[in-house]
C-alpha cells in the first residue's frame, strides 16, 4: 500500500495474542506457566487425535459386530453423532468463557461450587485415565494382530500386557519433550488420520472383488451377547460411537498452551467431533461393505476383526500395510491422550485436589512439562488394565469406564450453566438463542448414556464375563467422597472469593476471532448462532 507521497506504508501486524491470553488466564486466577506453542489448528488436531477415528471406531469394531452387528454399528453411528455434537457445542460455549487446563472442573466450580467441581474433576480424570488404558491396550492388540500376520505370533494375555507396558512407557517418554514436539505430533496426527482414512476407504472400495450388499450393511442384526432382548442389545451397541467420539475436552485441557484460546479451544472441540463423525462413518461403512465371511471375521486367528477383513479382502501384503497405518495413527492418538490426562492431573494438583498435590503439580523448568503428572497418568492406566490377565471383557470394561467418567463430567458444567443462567456470561464463541435447547438435549443424552454403560454387557454373568465397570466406578467415587471429607481443606480453585463472572472482562464480540479464522462472521453484535462460529 502506498501513500500519496509514494512511500510504502506497512500493513499493521496482527496483535500478539500472548499478552491477551495471559491476562485472561490471570483474570481466571492463574499465572502463565506452560508455553503457548499451539495454534488453532494444533488445538483442533489434538482433539481430533484423541477422538481418533482409527482408534475408537476400530478398537470396538469387534464389540459392535457382536452387539447388534452391522445395522447397529451404522445406524447407531448416524444417530449418536448429532447428540455428541450437541454436548460438544454446549461444552465449547463454556470453554470459550473459561479457557484453563483444568477445563471441566474449573467450569463446575465457577458455575456450581466446590462440591460440584470436586466430583466433576474426579470423573473427568477417571475418563482420561480409562481413555489411556483403552487406547494403549488397543494398540497392543493391533500390534499383536500385525505380528500374527508377519511371524505367526499368537498373542496371550501376558504378552499383550507386556506390549501395553512398552507403549505406555513410550508415550510417557515422548510427553517429556515439551509443547514444541506436541504441536508437531498433533498436527502430524491430524493429517495422518485423515489421509489414512482416505487410503483405507479407497483401498477397501477399489480392491476387493466382492462387496456386501447395502441390505447387509444397514439391516444385518447379530446378537452374540447372550441377552435375549434386541432393544437392550442395540443399546449396548451404542458403546462404540459414544466411546469413539469422546475425548474432545482435550482442546480445553490444552487451552493454556494455545494462542487465542477463548476461540481456538471452543472451535477445536466442535470441529474435531464434526470431522470425526463424518470420516468415521465412511470408514465404518467401507469396512462393513468389505466383509467377506462374517463368521471368520469374528473368530479369525489375528483376534482383531479389522485385521481379518483386511486379510480376507486384500491379501496378506496389503493387510499388513494398512494395519501399520492404523497402528501409527493409534500411537499418535495415545500420545495426545497421555498429554491431555497429564495436564488435567497438573491442573487438579495445582488446585490441591490430589493426594500429594505438591509433587504432581511440579513443572520442568527446561521444557515446561508436568513430568511427574505424566508418569502418574501412565502408572494408573497400567493398573486399570491388569484385569485383562483373567477377564475376557476387560477391554470393553475399560472403555465403558472411560465413557462413564467422561460423559457426566462433560454434562455437569452444561447442567450448571442451564440452572444458573445469572452466573454465566458467554465468551467470544457462543450458541446464542440455541444455547438452552442444545444444552438440555446434551444433558438428557449424557444422563442416559452414563446409566446404560454401567449395566452388564454379556450373559450369563460369570467370573470371566463379569463387567467390572460399575465396581471400578463405585470404588473411584467412594475414594473421591472419602478424600472430599479428609482433603478438601487443601482444595482451592482461584476466583472462588468473588462472583463467578464479575472479575473477568472478555470481549464477547465475534470481532475477536478474525485473526484466528478469516471466514468468521465479524461484528454481528447479536445473539444469533452463526454456523461460521463453528
Amino acid at each position: 500500500m502506498r501513500t500519496s507521497a509514494g512511500t510504502r506504508r506497512r500493513r499493521p501486524r496482527p496483535p500478539d495474542s500472548s499478552a491477551e491470553d495471559a491476562r485472561t488466564l490471570q483474570a481466571l486466577g492463574y499465572s502463565q506457566q506452560l508455553h503457548r506453542r499451539l495454534g488453532a489448528f494444533g488445538n483442533f488436531s489434538a482433539s481430533l487425535s484423541v477422538i481418533s477415528i482409527m482408534s475408537g471406531t476400530l478398537l470396538l469394531f469387534g464389540y459392535g459386530l457382536n452387539s447388534g452387528g452391522p445395522a447397529v454399528i451404522m445406524w447407531g453411528w448416524l444417530a449418536v453423532g448429532p447428540l455428541v455434537l450437541c454436548l460438544a457445542a454446549a461444552l465449547a460455549e463454556i470453554t470459550s468463557r473459561y479457557p484453563t487446563s483444568g477445563g471441566l472442573y474449573y467450569m463446575a466450580r465457577r458455575l456450581g461450587g466446590e462440591r460440584w467441581s470436586w466430583y466433576t474433576g474426579w470423573l473427568n480424570l477417571l475418563g482420561l485415565l480409562g481413555g489411556i488404558a483403552a487406547q494403549d491396550y488397543g494398540i497392543a492388540t493391533f500390534t499383536a494382530a500385525w505380528a500374527n500376520l508377519q511371524w505367526g505370533h499368537t498373542p496371550t494375555p501376558g504378552s499383550l500386557l507386556a506390549t501395553y507396558a512398552v507403549v505406555l512407557a513410550l508415550h510417557a517418554a515422548l510427553n517429556l519433550f515439551g509443547a514444541r514436539l506436541m504441536n508437531f505430533l498433533t498436527s502430524l496426527s491430524a493429517w495422518w488420520h485423515l489421509a489414512g482414512a482416505v487410503v483405507i476407504v479407497g483401498t477397501l472400495t477399489l480392491v476387493p472383488a466382492h462387496h456386501q450388499p447395502a441390505g447387509f450393511v444397514f439391516s444385518e442384526f447379530t446378537n452374540n451377547t447372550g441377552w435375549s432382548a434386541p432393544v437392550y442389545v442395540m443399546l449396548l451397541g451404542m458403546l462404540l460411537p459414544v466411546f469413539a467420539l469422546a475425548g474432545y475436552d482435550t482442546s480445553a485441557h490444552l487451552s493454556e498452551e494455545t494462542s487465542r484460546a477463548s476461540v481456538a479451544a471452543a472451535r477445536g472441540i466442535v470441529r474435531s467431533v464434526a470431522v470425526s463423525w463424518i470420516a468415521g462413518g465412511l470408514l465404518l461403512a467401507a469396512l462393513l461393505f468389505a466383509v467377506q465371511d462374517y463368521t471368520a471375521t469374528l473368530s479369525g486367528p489375528t483376534g482383531v476383526p479389522v485385521a481379518q477383513i483386511f486379510l480376507d479382502a486384500l491379501g496378506v501384503a496389503l493387510a499388513k500395510v494398512l494395519l501399520l497405518v492404523i497402528i501409527v495413527a493409534q500411537f499418535l492418538c495415545g500420545y495426545t491422550v497421555t498429554a491431555s490426562a497429564s495436564r488435567m492431573i497438573y491442573a487438579f494438583a495445582r488446585d490441591g485436589a490430589l493426594p500429594g498435590s505438591a509433587r504432581w503439580r511440579q513443572v520442568s523448568r527446561r521444557t515446561a512439562v508436568p513430568a511427574n503428572a505424566v508418569w502418574l497418568a501412565v502408572g494408573v492406566a497400567f493398573v486399570l488394565a491388569l484385569p485383562s490377565l483373567y477377564s475376557a471383557t476387560a477391554f470393553s470394561a475399560v472403555t465403558a469406564i472411560s465413557v462413564v467418567g467422561f460423559t457426566p463430567a462433560y454434562a455437569i458444567p452444561v447442567l450448571l450453566r442451564l440452572r444458573h443462567r445469572d452466573r454465566f456470561t458467554p465468551g467470544p464463541w457462543h450458541l446464542g438463542r440455541w444455547s438452552r435447547p442444545i444444552g438440555w438435549v446434551a444433558v438428557l443424552w449424557a444422563a442416559a448414556v452414563s446409566v446404560l454403560f454401567l449395566l452388564p454387557q454379556t450373559s450369563p454373568i460369570t467370573a470371566t464375563s463379569f463387567t467390572y465397570t460399575p465396581v471400578a466406578v463405585a470404588v473411584a467415587l467412594a475414594l473421591t467422597a472419602l478424600w472430599w471429607r479428609t482433603g478438601r481443606h487443601s482444595y482451592r480453585v482461584p476466583g472462588s472469593h468473588s462472583p463467578a463472572d464479575a472479575d473477568i472482562d472478555i470481549d464477547t464480540d465475534t470481532d475477536t476471532d478474525t485473526a484466528v479464522d478469516a471466514d468468521a462472521t465479524t461484528g454481528t453484535g447479536t445473539d444469533e448462532f452463526k454456523p461460521t462460529n463453528i
